[in-house]
């Protein structure tokens, strides 16, 4: 038997005066009442009721053993009320991990977050690479790649596009690619937690087309890209917003446009769909509404985009 539900009935026995009260407290049957009682004597070696066909009283151990196993009782009903409190209203700490390139993103939606729930403190960290989010002890992530681990949850926030660019000097230097073959003889910047490798795909989510590239700088991080791409030093193949303004001023350049590269998804993905915390539902909620917002309403607008963040 479970010791935690003997003690339940045992307490509800001696406050009812009875094994049949208490079974009808309990909605139970006297004779597993008193089943209850009897694992909990054997258990112990020690008598805790003295019974006759009228009336059970306590014994000096039993009247000892009641007081603590009411405190006992008392101290799991109070943690339940706390579960279930942090149940109610989003509290505690939430460990949110993304990618460095969505950061501004993630800031406008975790600071929406923060003033709507000021009983949450958040530790955010941002890795390019996916973190186990079970082992690590993580809450939630945002990431731009898919996800290979199909036991976590992963809901879609909304899209972006890939731009291939490179700088105005780098092809002065190098000449312009004029068709996708031509992308093999140029140094293309290489992201290494890309998931299609060293093979890019162009051409459209429905006729993409790969081609091999190669180069001489290969980097884990999306900005580092980026800067390698302003100073001249190759071709990359980054996220539209990543670019955007280096693009808007023409300190870099898209090529091939008639090749376009297909949709990615940014998704947030949290360990268990079951009884999921509702400090985790609402920041996603948040999540889903701020990052369609501002992915979608982007068009022109990144500078004062980011410069508001």
């Amino acid at each position: 038997m479970d010791r935690i539900t003997s003690m339940v009935a045992f307490v509800k026995v001696v406050e009812s005066g009875g094994f049949s009260a208490a079974a009808r407290r309990l909605d139970g049957s006297p004779t597993m009442m008193s089943k209850h009682v009897q694992f909990l004597e054997d258990t112990l070696g020690v008598r805790l009721l003295n019974r006759s066909t009228r009336k059970i009283s306590l014994t000096e151990i039993g009247k000892a053993y009641y007081e603590r196993c009411t405190q006992i009782l008392g101290e799991i009903d109070k943690a339940d009320a706390y579960a279930r409190s942090l149940q109610s209203t989003p509290q505690g700490f939430l460990r949110v991990n993304t990618s460095p390139a969505l950061s501004v993103f993630i800031a406008r939606t975790t600071a929406r977050y923060a003033e709507l729930y000021p009983e949450v403190s958040i530790k955010m960290t941002m890795t390019d690479r996916m973190i186990d989010m079970i082992e690590d002890g993580y809450d939630l992530a945002v990431r731009m790649h898919p996800v290979a681990e199909s036991s976590l949850i992963v809901r879609r926030l909304t899209t972006y596009r890939l731009v291939l660019c490179g700088s105005p000097g780098y092809f002065a230097r190098h000449g312009t690619p004029k068709v996708l073959a031509e992308l093999e003889r140029h140094n293309c910047l290489i992201y290494s937690y890309s998931p299609f490798g060293h093979e890019w795909r162009l051409g459209g989510n429905a006729a993409a087309q790969s081609v091999h590239v190669s180069g001489r700088f290969e980097s884990n991080s999306g900005y580092a890209l980026r800067l390698a791409a302003l100073s001249g030093l190759g071709i990359v193949t980054a996220p539209h917003f990543l670019v955007a303004d280096d693009l808007k001023s023409g300190r870099l350049v898209e090529i091939l446009q008639e090749f376009p590269a297909p949709e990615l998804a940014i998704n947030i993905i949290y360990p268990h769909r079951q009884h999921l915390s509702t400090k985790v539902r609402a920041f996603v909620d948040i999540a889903v509404k701020q990052f369609h917002t501002d992915l979608a309403g982007l068009g022109d607008d990144w500078d004062s985009f980011h410069d508001a963040v």
